[in-house]
């Protein structure tokens, strides 16, 4: 089963940017669509962020268009989060995913990123 690991979080100040980075054990070729998810801290719920197909097709939440991309490079089996204008709501543990082609879905262990001057 594919494993996944997050990095690239970190203390970040208002305004500023990170690229979250989610780097998986195999190959991402067997993994037809990944997402990020983000939890607040104190929060129970996961809220869902963007997610991206195989095919490179895009979704994002609402709160996330125009200022989250996230991408992937299948070659290096890598999937990215870049987060711009950083604001303190943005503070939280965020999560990738991965639905394979056959199989549960598999997460990541989280990485933490936190907004504040």
């Amino acid at each position: 089963q594919v494993q996944l690991v997050e990095s690239g979080g970190g203390l970040v100040q208002p305004g500023g940017s990170l690229r979250l980075s989610c780097e998986a054990s195999e190959s991402l070729s067997s993994v037809y669509l990944m997402g990020w998810y983000r939890q607040a801290l104190g929060n129970q719920q996961r809220e869902w962020v963007a997610n991206i197909a195989r095919s490179g097709r895009t979704n994002y939440a609402n709160f996330a268009k125009g200022r989250l991309t996230i991408s992937r490079d299948d070659a290096k089996n890598v999937l990215f989060l870049q987060i711009d204008n950083l604001q303190p709501d943005d503070t939280g543990t965020y999560f990738c995913v991965g639905r394979p082609d056959h199989g549960p879905d598999v997460w990541g262990r989280g990485i933490r990123v936190t907004v504040s001057s």
